[in-house]
């Protein structure tokens, strides 16, 4: 599974959506190509450079569970878009 972060702050978290209830989603990739193109879409948008980390399935899924964080996976069936506002706080 993959996750995106913010090139060199990849301890300080990861990419969510806010959905909206104005929670966050955090996005796990089923396949690296598609959490690669993802971040290229949002290098696009003005984000800040993005980088694409591998994580053990069931440990970031145990994770998210414990600290009670939603995340949805994308499969590669999946059609994800980045939504036109964001925040780079």
């Amino acid at each position: 599974m993959f996750l995106i972060t913010k090139e060199g702050k990849e301890d300080e978290g990861a990419y969510s959506v806010v959905d909206e209830d104005g929670d966050s989603i955090l996005y796990l990739f089923e396949d690296e190509d598609d959490a690669c193109r993802f971040a290229m879409m949002l290098e696009e948008q003005e984000f800040p450079e993005m980088h694409v980390i591998e994580v053990e399935d069931g440990l970031i899924i145990r994770t998210c569970e414990i600290r009670n964080c939603r995340y949805t996976l994308i499969t590669p069936n999946d059609i994800v878009i980045p939504p036109p506002y964001h925040d780079f706080i």
